[in-house]
């Protein structure tokens, strides 16, 4: 692979990395979390492993030359974002963080004088000490990037313009290092912004809940505009379908 291919992929991906969007709002809300924000970063990154194992292979490409299955993965991608739109609004109230005590004692609720979690969550909502409470983060964190609409964009559209089928290394070697690459920088950037909000938040709750609040719209927005920009290309497919019929 030529170092001006992988310079200029490495740009684009640092470019779209930064860019806020559904990861962004995701890993901004995991780090708001109760838990270790690491399974979900770790679920944003097997999103993109699996466009890496797809472009690999061949898929991409041939999910490229069906422009109808990209359509359906984009509505997929849009309907996903509302649902974790609508989860994280609902839970903005619980975001934050309380302080323990010196002891280890838990603080106590002010307004109704009951013993709270040193999460700030109440016992039917905590669930630290399930052996699989960390599958919950990285199943979403992997479906919100393995359909993520910018994602598909990277891999399906961007990444094959770096390829070159006359290089010393093959197809799908190149493949894999510029989906692996992405991959890399997307955990340094991603574990960055969760870091930061964690960071930054964690004594302020009020924030936290206002930053948590403000992701889920976020979401909820990016999944509306995303359904309404389908509307056309729907209308046709069924139009063409019509025709035929």
């Amino acid at each position: 692979m030529e170092p001006q291919a992988l310079v200029g992929f490495l740009i684009v991906a640092i470019t779209l990395s930064c860019t806020p969007g559904p990861d962004w709002a995701f890993a901004i809300s995991s780090g708001l979390g109760k838990r270790s924000f690491i399974p979900a970063i770790a679920g944003l990154c097997g999103g993109y492993v699996l466009h890496t194992v797809l472009l690999a292979a061949g898929i991409a490409a041939l999910m490229a030359a069906m422009p109808s299955l990209l359509l359906w993965l984009t509505i997929a991608g849009a309907l996903y974002l509302l649902w974790l739109g609508f989860m994280t609004t609902r839970s903005w109230r619980r975001a934050g963080f309380v302080t323990v005590g010196p002891n280890g004692e838990l603080p106590v609720n002010a307004a109704a004088g009951n013993a709270m979690p040193a999460d700030g969550l109440t016992p039917e909502d905590s669930s630290v000490g399930k052996p699989d409470s960390a599958w919950g983060p990285f199943l979403q964190g992997f479906g919100t990037s393995s359909i993520n609409p910018k994602g598909l964009l990277l891999f399906v559209a961007l990444t094959p313009q770096f390829i070159r089928a006359d290089a010393a290394f093959s197809v799908p070697l190149q493949s894999a290092v510029l989906g692996l690459s992405f991959v890399a920088m997307t955990a340094v950037i991603y574990s960055l912004v969760a870091v930061g909000a964690r960071k930054l938040l964690r004594s302020r709750p009020a924030a936290a809940r206002g930053v948590t609040l403000t992701s889920g719209i976020i979401m909820c927005a990016l999944g509306t505009i995303l359904l309404i920009e389908q509307v056309g290309p729907v209308t046709q497919v069924a139009g063409d379908l019509l025709a035929r019929g």
